[in-house]
């Protein structure tokens, strides 16, 4: 097959050797076709990867395996073919790998699809930090199952002669711990968010910390390859290229299409922070009339990576390009991708919504987000 011709390959791209799983001069399509619209967001992506599977404290035995379950739900091709051809070079173990893979599959397939008898189980075999770091993992493959398939990358042709070069996984007394120990990179990462915490209003939600963050701090080396960015501090700011409205229209309508209840109080309440009426908000439950001709194209784009990924085909990147031209279909890409993972993270482990965000979302809609209002259109 021919790659797609909305995310074309970047040859130059060459990631950081502490991050790539290959030997040198080897690159990964799905690195190159981020490349193609953003260096950084390649790099990061690169590093993202390396962190989920070989950090944390959990085997990458048993992250690759749920990984595989998730990518064959996706009906992800390419992410599939890179997973398993991992797995066998890392090969090993480890007796809780079923519980893990079915905990994964449970929350792929809905975001509230874990139920308490299930996640009461996986409680007795995981500590309380483990358990973050099993539903990160789950959220991360729901992520680069998407975004593999939303690029178009197929299988290298080199996958079935070369062998990956996966890093040497150094897991910690933290890994058979029975209770949660703190960590000190987790101390510092709570101590870098409190500081952060002082200016609220720096924040786009105006949330001082929000309680997602306050779950994945327990697995600080995930968090941080999941919120950091690559640019150094005091870098200015990169241009807009899609505006904000239309990115949380894209985010909005993948968690009602997952019915994720934390995730659209936090778009609604993004929403009302940068203008948005309340009268659109309302208009937006019963259809997409109210939405411009480019934020209907994002949505519909979103919303079909979310529900059928595996259905997705060129003439829908293409769609997409006709608006959002160039990296600002990456972005469009990536923001779908991302509360892929967001949803399934915050209402898989039932994160009780903000003061701010319930009282916005009350303002707008005269109550409490409820069981009718989980899933729209």
């Amino acid at each position: 097959m021919i790659q797609s011709a909305v995310f074309p390959l970047s040859p130059g791209f060459t990631p950081d050797p502490a991050d790539s799983l290959e030997p040198a001069g080897r690159v990964p399509d799905y690195l190159k076709a981020t490349a193609g619209a953003s260096l950084e967001a390649a790099a990061r992506l690169a590093k993202l990867v390396r962190v989920v599977i070989f950090g944390g404290t959990l085997p990458a035995s048993l992250k690759l395996a749920m990984g595989r379950q998730i990518t064959q739900q996706c009906q992800a091709r390419y992410a599939l073919a890179h997973v398993q051809r991992l797995a066998k070079a890392v090969g090993g173990g480890d007796p809780r790998t079923a519980l893990a893979v079915r905990y994964a599959t449970d929350l792929t397939r809905d975001v509230h699809g874990v139920s308490d008898e299930a996640f009461n189980t996986i409680n007795t075999r995981f500590n309380d930090a483990q358990v973050i770091e099993l539903t990160m993992v789950t959220c991360f493959f729901n992520y680069f199952s998407r975004l593999t398939i939303g690029l178009g990358v197929t299988p290298e042709p080199w996958l079935a002669t070369t062998a990956p070069k996966p890093p040497k996984q150094e897991l910690s007394e933290l890994t058979i711990a029975r209770v949660a120990l703190a960590s000190d990179a987790e101390l510092a990462m709570a101590a870098t968010l409190l500081e952060r915490a002082k200016n609220p209003a720096a924040s786009s939600l105006g949330i001082a910390i929000a309680n997602s963050q306050r779950a994945m701090v327990r697995v600080p080396d995930i968090h941080e390859a999941w919120t950091t960015p690559t640019r150094p501090a005091g870098s200015p700011p990169l241009p807009v290229i899609v505006p904000r409205t239309t990115m949380l229209q894209v985010s909005l309508a993948v968690s009602q299409a997952n019915g994720c209840r934390y995730c659209v109080l936090h778009q609604v309440q993004g929403l009302r922070r940068q203008g948005v009426e309340i009268g659109k908000l309302l208009a937006l439950e019963k259809s997409d009339s109210a939405l411009s001709p480019d934020e209907k194209a994002a949505v519909d784009f979103a919303r079909k990576l979310t529900k059928t990924p595996g259905a997705v085909i060129e003439a829908d990147r293409l769609a997409l390009q006709r608006f959002f031209p160039g990296p600002a279909a990456f972005e469009v890409l990536h923001q779908t991708c991302r509360f892929a993972f967001m949803n399934r993270f915050t209402d898989g482990l039932r994160l009780p919504s903000e003061d701010e965000a319930v009282k916005t979302y009350r303002e707008v809609y005269g109550g409490n987000f409820s069981e009718k209002g989980r899933k729209m259109r």
